[in-house]
C-alpha cells in the first residue's frame, strides 16, 4: 500500500529554525488545519507536543476534540457551531453577529479585518464587538488580523500592521477602562515571521513553514527549510510494452521503443493531481509519470517495487502552477502516515 513518511528531523529542524526567530516556544502557536495541510493532524500533534509546542490553531471543533490533549491552548478559526465549553480552547470571531452564537464563559479571538475583506470585524466596529462579547459573558482572550501579502515585495504588511497597532491601543485603553484583563495579540504568519523581526507580538500562526517551506518574494531572504513529507508508492503490476504501444486512457503515452514500465497505487483520488495536457511528467527522482494518471493508479517508466514520487512538492507545484498548500492538503487523509 502507498504510504507517507513524516521526518521527525526535518520537522524539528525547521522548528529551530523557527525559534530562532520567535525567541520562545511559548509564542509559536503551530496551525494543524486541514489534517495539518496534509501531513496528519495527529501525527504532527504527536510531534510538536514531544518538541515542546504548547499552543496549536485549526479549522473547526472536530479537529480541535482531536488533539485536545496534545496542547494546552487551541484556537478554532472558523467554527461557532459548538455547544460545549473546554477553557483551553479559543473560537475566532469572523463576523460581528457569530458572538450571540457561543455559550457563556467561551473564550473568543475577534479577527479584525485590516484590509482583506474576506473574514472578520471591520475596525470600526471593535469596540461594539468588545462590549458586545461582554454582555454575553464571552471571554476575549485574543484579538488578531490576517496579512493578505505578507509574502509579495510591496507595502501592504506596513498599512495592515500600523493599522493592528493602533487597534492594539484602543483595546488597551478599553481594557483599563473596564478593568478586564488585556488579551493576546497576534498577526504574523510563515511569511510575516521571516520577512519581519517586530510582528511576533504575544505569539506567531506559523503553518507551511514548520512543514518545510515559504512563500516569499525573491527580494527577501528566504530561511533554509526542509520539507517534512514524502510520499510513497508500491508496484501494482509490470508491463511489457512494445514499440508504439500506448498507455491508459485515450493512448496518450506511446512508446518509442521496447520499454518496461509498471504501475502503483497512487491515483487522483489520493490527491495526487492528473498531468493535464501532458504526456509524461519528471520526478525528483529521475523516473517519468506516463499518460493519465487513473483514479487509483499511475504509469512509471520503473520496475522497482516501491517508489518515491516526491520529497519535496515544490517541483510538482511549479508544474500545476500552484502552491505547496493546495497539494499538501489534498492528499488523502486515508493514506498511512509514518514517523521516521
Amino acid at each position: 500500500m502507498s504510504y507517507i513518511k513524516l521526518s521527525k528531523k526535518n520537522y524539528f529542524y525547521n522548528l529551530d529554525t523557527i525559534l530562532k526567530k520567535t525567541k520562545s516556544k511559548d509564542k509559536i502557536a503551530l496551525v494543524l488545519k486541514d489534517n495539518a495541510y496534509g501531513h496528519g493532524l495527529v501525527e504532527i500533534a504527536t510531534l510538536a507536543k514531544e518538541y515542546g509546542i504548547k499552543k496549536a490553531v485549526v479549522r473547526n471543533y472536530n479537529e480541535a476534540i482531536k488533539i485536545k490533549n496534545y496542547f494546552e491552548y487551541i484556537l478554532i478559526l472558523a467554527d461557532t457551531n459548538i455547544t460545549t465549553f473546554s477553557h483551553t480552547f479559543h473560537i475566532a470571531i469572523n463576523n460581528i453577529d457569530d458572538i450571540s452564537k457561543l455559550p457563556p464563559n467561551s473564550n473568543i479571538h475577534l479577527k479584525i479585518d485590516t484590509s482583506m475583506h474576506r473574514n472578520g470585524i471591520a475596525p470600526n466596529m471593535l469596540k461594539e464587538a468588545i462590549y458586545r462579547a461582554l454582555e454575553h459573558n464571552l471571554n476575549i482572550t485574543g484579538i488578531f488580523t490576517h496579512f493578505k501579502s505578507a509574502d509579495s515585495f510591496n507595502s501592504e504588511l506596513f498599512y495592515q500592521k500600523a493599522l493592528f497597532n493602533s487597534l492594539k491601543i484602543e483595546v488597551l485603553n478599553i481594557c483599563e477602562k473596564l478593568n478586564i484583563q488585556s488579551p493576546s495579540f497576534h498577526i504574523a504568519n510563515s511569511s510575516a515571521l521571516f520577512r519581519c523581526d517586530d510582528v511576533v507580538y504575544d505569539f506567531v500562526r506559523i503553518g507551511l513553514a514548520s512543514y518545510g517551506y515559504i512563500l516569499l518574494d525573491q527580494e527577501f531572504k528566504k530561511p533554509l527549510l526542509k520539507p517534512v513529507l514524502s510520499l510513497y508508492a508500491n508496484k501494482l503490476n509490470t508491463i511489457y510494452l512494445t514499440k508504439n504501444q500506448t498507455i491508459g486512457y485515450n493512448g496518450k503515452f506511446q512508446a518509442k521503443c521496447n520499454m518496461v514500465i509498471s504501475t502503483y497505487d497512487i491515483g487522483y483520488a489520493d490527491g495526487f493531481r492528473r498531468i493535464a495536457n501532458n504526456d509524461e511528467f519528471l520526478l525528483d527522482t529521475g523516473y517519468k509519470i506516463l499518460g493519465t494518471i487513473s483514479m487509483d493508479s499511475m504509469a512509471i517508466n520503473s520496475n522497482k517495487d516501491e517508489i518515491c514520487l516526491f520529497d519535496n512538492i515544490s517541483s510538482l507545484a511549479h508544474f500545476h502552477n500552484t502552491i505547496e498548500y493546495e497539494l499538501l492538503v489534498n492528499l488523502n487523509p486515508n493514506i498511512k502516515r509514518i514517523i521516521i
